[in-house]
């Protein structure tokens, strides 16, 4: 029912990759233990300097691209043989920087969101094994890109991500009001960026689908409908591996249906969360009458005018384990968590019982 994945140069053996998730809910260690299972194993770069051990309080770039090769070569640590990649969000002030950060760390793959990366074959041309994987939502994104890099460039993309901004976690590339209207058809999209490519180019890109992918039903699916593969984040959240604090990970098991719901971030973009705690997660800088210290967003309203609340830092909270006060993105089916469990597991769900012995067999 599946076929390997084939990602520029690089063979994965189950067609999943891992959803980066930013702030290190998706470190070295989940990275590396989806990696060793057989997917491609993500590092999320947003965020990474906080709690990394290299951060003083005034050196958040310094740190972020320290604390990003850190969890790479934690990853590999754990896989040495494994498909370990990055996500790092065009967003980000530090955009640059962080791409040569992935590529000193060994990253195999690149997945950039949260903005076109219109510049990404330039700043990997020195490593042109590094497969490079857009996230949009919309065909045209796809076409502005791919006509971008092939006449800039002369490169096309490895493999594309389709996000659905209406089940996705986390940042969402579409506009708040046109989220949740019924209008978004994610297959008929993943259908037309694979003819887009075959049609201008002759080549057959592996198209992923992202956003509501919890269980094998959902991954045959999306294969069903064309899909090359899923991205997978929200699953990944109350494992053993999975790099949050037990409280965040205790929140997916604890939230309904009806906590799940969009945050406006400072960034400009809706996100996808639980929010139970809306207005704490306001009233925390707003007490404190704090400021931005990281500058770690290219815009944000909280950066640049004090509005809504620093989300870094939110997430951080988060992350280490304040749930009350910190911010828990989410997709649209984290209710769905009911214990926690491991990559292992997962993989033996998806795949049947033979892909949650990969594990065992790569540490033999």
């Amino acid at each position: 029912m599946y076929k390997p994945l084939q990602i520029g140069i690089h063979h994965v053996k189950y067609p999943l990759i891992q959803g980066g998730m930013g702030v290190r809910i998706s470190g070295g260690s989940l990275a590396g233990h989806v990696a060793r299972c057989g997917g491609v194993g993500l590092v999320a770069a947003a965020g990474i300097a906080l709690n990394s051990g290299f951060f003083n309080g005034d050196n958040y770039m310094e740190a972020d691209a320290e604390g990003f090769k850190a969890e790479l070569k934690k990853a590999y640590e754990i896989a040495p043989d494994g498909v370990i990649g990055v996500n790092v969000m065009v967003a980000l002030s530090d955009f640059e920087a962080l791409v040569e950060a992935a590529i000193e760390g060994g990253a195999k793959v690149i997945v950039c969101g949260a903005g076109l990366p219109l510049t990404l074959p330039g700043l990997t041309s020195h490593a042109p094994d590094v497969a490079l994987v857009p996230i949009v939502s919309s065909v045209r994104a796809a076409q502005l890109i791919a006509r971008k890099w092939e006449k800039g460039y002369s490169r096309l993309p490895d493999a594309v991500v389709v996000e659905d901004p209406d089940t996705a976690g986390g940042h969402l590339g579409e506009k708040m009001e046109n989220i949740g209207t019924g209008d978004y058809d994610q297959y008929a999209t993943v259908r037309d960026v694979k003819e887009f490519f075959r049609s201008e180019y002759g080549k057959d890109v592996p198209v992923i689908a992202a956003g509501g992918i919890w269980d094998r039903a959902d991954l045959l699916y999306a294969l069903e409908q064309g899909a090359d593969g899923v991205q997978v984040a929200s699953r990944f959240v109350p494992t053993v591996e999975c790099d949050a604090a037990e409280s965040f990970k205790q929140a997916y098991i604890d939230c309904m249906q009806d906590d799940i719901g969009l945050i406006m971030s400072p960034a400009g973009l809706p996100g996808r969360a639980i929010l139970r705690n809306q207005e704490d997660i306001v009233l925390y800088d707003q007490v404190r009458n704090s400021t931005c210290t990281t500058g770690c967003l290219k815009k944000c309203s909280y950066k640049e005018a004090g509005e809504r609340f620093c989300i870094v830092k939110a997430l951080d909270r988060a992350q280490r384990g304040d749930v009350e006060t910190g911010l828990v993105f989410c997709g649209s089916n984290a209710w769905r968590a009911d214990r926690i469990t491991t990559v292992r597991e997962i993989f033996a769900e998806f795949f049947g019982e033979e892909a949650g012995t990969a594990e065992a067999e790569a540490a033999a």
